[in-house]
Order: C-alpha cells, then sequence, then structure tokens
C-alpha cells in the first residue's frame, strides 16, 4: 500500500507543470508523509455541478494546475462531441491565488483542442464572464473562481452557451470525458493562439446594467461599500457613476483584491465580524445604506441603519424588497426562487398577479425558468435582470437596492418602512438558518441519515403535517439530497452544502400581523419559534 502511494503520487509528480506544486509533494514524497500523501491521493476532486472547488495544493485531492488542465480537455471534449468543435469558449477569472494561471490553461487546452478561446482583460467579476457568454455568441463559459470560500481554496466554474451553470446531465458528460484524460501528455497545450479581449465587453456589461433602473427615478442614496478584499470594486464604481448615483465610500482596508483575505476569517458577508469595518466606516459617514460584495461580486449583502447602529438584512429581506420593487415598478415575468428561500416571495407575486416558481438550490435552476423576470436565492443571489445575465449578479443587484432606497429616502421612508408594509400585507415571514460547518464529512451524512430514519413528528410544539424526503423529487423538482418539512405556520429544509463542508438547515415561520402595532409582538413570536425550532431540529440531527 505504501510503494502503491509513493508511486502515484511520483507519477502525479512527473507530469506536474507547476513548479509550486511540484516543489510541495516532493517534499511530501521525500519526508515519507503518508498520511498526508494518502489525503491527497485518496480519489479525485469530483466534478459536478459546482464544477470543481477545493483547496489549493498538489494532487488529485486538489485544485491545482494538473486538475484545472484535465477539466478543461474534458470540457473541450465534451464540447466537440456535442458539436461544437469550433467554437468559442470565454473564460473569466478572480484575483485568488492561481486563478489567473487557471484562465490561461484552461485557454491553452481549448485552443489545442481546435476550439477558439477568449479571455477575460483582467479579474472581473463572475457576472461579466456570464454576460460575455451570450455577448459574444460563445458556446460556453469557466469562470476561474471560489467565490466566499477561504483563502486556500479556489474553484472552476462552467457555464454552457446560453449563459446559465451547467445542470445534468451535461455534468455527468463532462466528468466522464475528464475521468477519460490517462495522461497530461496526451492534452495539448500551445503557448499561444487565445485571445485576450479589450475592455469592450466590460463596457457592454456597464452599458447593459442601464436597463436595470427606472428611467428618471431618484438616485440620492448615499452608501458605504466593501469589495470584501475581492474584484468587485472598480465595476460597481463605475455602474454608479454610469447611473448618476452619490459615489460610495469605499471601506479602504477590503477595497483592493487581496487573494489572503486579511481582515476576515471567511470573505463571505454572511459570516460574523465580516462586515465590521463596513459598520465602522458607516457610523462615521451616516449613509442611507451599506453594500457589501462577495469576493467575485455575484452576490449582494446589505446592511441598513437600526436605532442607533447598523444590521444586515437576510438575504430574504432584500430578496423580498427587491420583488416589491419591480411589481411597483410594472414588471411582468416569472418571479423565481430556491426552495430553501422565503416563500413571501410568492405571496408577492400572487398577489400581482404574476407568475411564481420554486427550484432546486442554485441559479443554475432559477436562471433557466421559463419567463423569468426576476430570481433570488436567500444567500445573497440576485437575478435582477434576466436579459443581460443569467445568473446572479452582486453589482445589478446593487444598483437595483440603492434605486429603491433612493425613492423611498425621498419620501422620508427607509428600507425598514417598506419591510414593515410588507409583513402587514402578507404576514411576518421569519427566517434563520442552523448552519453547520465540519471538517469531517460523515457528520453531515450522520445527521442526514439520523432524520431519515428517525424523523422528527414536531418542532417547537408544531405538529409536522407534511415531511419530504427531496432524493425521491417531486412533480416540480428533479431528485436532490435534502429533507423539506412543513408545519403549522413553519418549514425547515435540511440539505448538505453543494461548495462548503457545511450541513445547512432553512427555517423560516410565518406570523399574521394585523397592523403595524402588532409588529413588535409578532416578531418576538418568530424570534421564539424560531429559536426553538433550532433546538428542537438541532438534537433530532444529533448536532
Amino acid at each position: 500500500m505504501h510503494d502503491d502511494l509513493i508511486a502515484r503520487a511520483q507519477a502525479w509528480l512527473a507530469e506536474d507543470p507547476d513548479a509550486d506544486t511540484r516543489e510541495e509533494l516532493a517534499k511530501l514524497i521525500d519526508s515519507g508523509d503518508v498520511t498526508e500523501l494518502a489525503a491527497r491521493f485518496a480519489g479525485t476532486l469530483q466534478f459536478g455541478t459546482a464544477g470543481l472547488r477545493g483547496e489549493l495544493g498538489a494532487g488529485p485531492m486538489r485544485m491545482n494546475r494538473s486538475v484545472v488542465i484535465r477539466a478543461a480537455a474534458g470540457l473541450a471534449a465534451y464540447l466537440k462531441k456535442e458539436g461544437q468543435a469550433e467554437g468559442l469558449v470565454v473564460i473569466g477569472y478572480d484575483a485568488r491565488h492561481k486563478s489567473a494561471d487557471f484562465a490561461r490553461d484552461t485557454a491553452a487546452v481549448m485552443v489545442g483542442a481546435g476550439l477558439r478561446a477568449a479571455v477575460l482583460p483582467r479579474p472581473l467579476p463572475t457576472p461579466v464572464l456570464a454576460f460575455a457568454i451570450r455577448h459574444l455568441g460563445a458556446v460556453a463559459g469557466v469562470e476561474v473562481t471560489a467565490s466566499h470560500n477561504p483563502p486556500r481554496d479556489n474553484g472552476y466554474k462552467v457555464y454552457l452557451g446560453d449563459g446559465s451553470q451547467i445542470v445534468p446531465p451535461a455534468d455527468a458528460g463532462i466528468a466522464a470525458e475528464i475521468d477519460a484524460i490517462r495522461s497530461l501528455h496526451d492534452v495539448p497545450r500551445p503557448d499561444s493562439g487565445w485571445e485576450t479581449l479589450d475592455d469592450a465587453v466590460l463596457d457592454a456589461y456597464l452599458a447593459r446594467t442601464d436597463a436595470v433602473l427606472a428611467e428618471g427615478s431618484p438616485r440620492g442614496a448615499r452608501t458605504v461599500y466593501t469589495a470584501m478584499h475581492g474584484v468587485g470594486k472598480d465595476v460597481l464604481l463605475a455602474a454608479f457613476a454610469r447611473a448618476g448615483f452619490p459615489e460610495p465610500v469605499l471601506v479602504a482596508e477590503q477595497a483592493e483584491p487581496d487573494p489572503d483575505f486579511p481582515t476576515v476569517a471567511f470573505p463571505n458577508p454572511e459570516e460574523p465580524g465580516a462586515m465590521d469595518l463596513a459598520f465602522t466606516a458607516a457610523r462615521a459617514t451616516r449613509p442611507d445604506l451599506v453594500i457589501a460584495n462577495d469576493p467575485d461580486a455575484d452576490r449582494c449583502a446589505v446592511a441598513v441603519g437600526d436605532g442607533d447602529d447598523w444590521r444586515m438584512l437576510r438575504g430574504d429581506e432584500v430578496g423580498a424588497l427587491l420583488a416589491a420593487h419591480l411589481v411597483a415598478r410594472g414588471a411582468t415575468g416569472t418571479f423565481a426562487e430556491s426552495i430553501v428561500s422565503s416563500s413571501l416571495l410568492g405571496r408577492i407575486a400572487e398577489k400581482a398577479g404574476l407568475p411564481y416558481e420554486e427550484t432546486l438550490t442554485g441559479f443554475k435552476w432559477i436562471a433557466r425558468v421559463d419567463g423569468l423576470r426576476y430570481g433570488y436565492e436567500e444567500a445573497l443571489g440576485y437575478c435582477v435582470d434576466p436579459a443581460g445575465v443569467r445568473d446572479k449578479d452582486g453589482i445589478t443587484a446593487a444598483l437595483l437596492i440603492t434605486e429603491l432606497a433612493s425613492g423611498l429616502k425621498a419620501q422620508g421612508r427607509t428600507l425598514l418602512d417598506l419591510l414593515d408594509d410588507l409583513a402587514v400585507e402578507h404576514g411576518l415571514h421569519a427566517t434563520d438558518q442552523l448552519s453547520v460547518r465540519v471538517q469531517d464529512l460523515s457528520v453531515i451524512a450522520d445527521a442526514m441519515r439520523r432524520l431519515r430514519e428517525q424523523p422528527p413528528t414536531e418542532l417547537a410544539g408544531l405538529a409536522i403535517t407534511r415531511a419530504e424526503d427531496l432524493t425521491r423529487g417531486t412533480e416540480q423538482l428533479p431528485p436532490t439530497d435534502g429533507l423539506r418539512y412543513t408545519l403549522d405556520g413553519a418549514r425547515v429544509i435540511v440539505r448538505p452544502s453543494g461548495t462548503e463542508p457545511k450541513l445547512k438547515c432553512y427555517l423560516e415561520v410565518v406570523v399574521p400581523v394585523g397592523t403595524h402595532a402588532d409588529l413588535p409582538a409578532a416578531r418576538a413570536r418568530a424570534t421564539d419559534l424560531l429559536d426553538a425550532i433550532k433546538h428542537d431540529l438541532a438534537t433530532a440531527a444529533g448536532i
């Protein structure tokens, strides 16, 4: 076993094109670190609907140039089998460690396979890549990013020519082609032949942002903005200047790209402490709202003044606010969200007489809804211009929420006032999440198995009226690894994260509200119910 492991590591080392990972792997082999080598060679990083994502390092279970070259070669082979042998593949990348190398390798593999390749001019937001696919008539797109994962990670997200992320069976088809590659020596990688795009594609993306805002709408809201050490700053500032909003006050410590993310434990606006510097800037400047993008700027977080301090709005709150704003502007088309997001969107759409759909988690599903006008997911993702970008877009979402805040400001009102109105009109929809990050993935598997074998019959004293194992699928949804519990006035969904080592439990309670005067009591009731559900669910899952 030991000899076989060393032999596989040496074979990998012989093909590794990257000096950094060659040195890393050589040291592991020379030191005889069997435990670490076994972890690196326990299998291969699996390609799925989220593409690839994992920790940087040497070996087939890490993100590195060898793994990326194989992934690119598999994608190229799949495209050729699908009749796209001479098509264009457009490639974007963020500012993480190795992202530019992975983008260049992908371009080289595509050209070597006979396809055409074009690389965005520099690290840019993921939605610019999603826009560029259809704008340039590409047959596929690749974005090198790990979004809001820790600094040690990177990833590889694949889109097809419709501008949407891959879904089954394309993921399995690409994975099969990757598995068929026996040696990197079989993958031609010329040193040139691809195009490096200029700023024309970015200019076209910015021009498209004009469609997000209503002509002549108020533009007076003042903002504090953080790019969270990512690539969003320059594009967001350009979009805000184009729209005529006041220039955002930047959180200077987080404004420029930095792959080490030095000021945050996790570069995700939802994580505790990530917004502290933004709140400090807001206390000093008293803007109308705080806006944050995640590092690849496809998500948008919003915080508002609440009394003497600032608080983050939940993704579900922003989702409802944007929906109400679009309805007020006379939007038509289908409103859609994932099953883990608040049911308030369905109430808003129903009241407006608009079509409404639920999908599985992820914008790869939301973006494919027929006639989509607006889609969102509670994890800070919003698609407000599906004709331009068929994915979540943190830049255009920031524009739209700032337009809404500007209109309310002109009336002497705030986003919190509008949330109160929605609660009175539709009932208070309060959401929370029980999220458990693990080192050992078996903890997640054990929790899911326990809930399936010993399902709870009630949570927080509320009887479970319907329990669904989503692996069986429904009339509306394809199969997925998840559980959904419907209670009297509440809903719970439990699922493993598709991109992080987390078990995620999504909770919602709906409390009727008679008048604005009833809101404090309704919020207290909702908080008590959510806390009790969280406690009972954790006990039932053994987490």
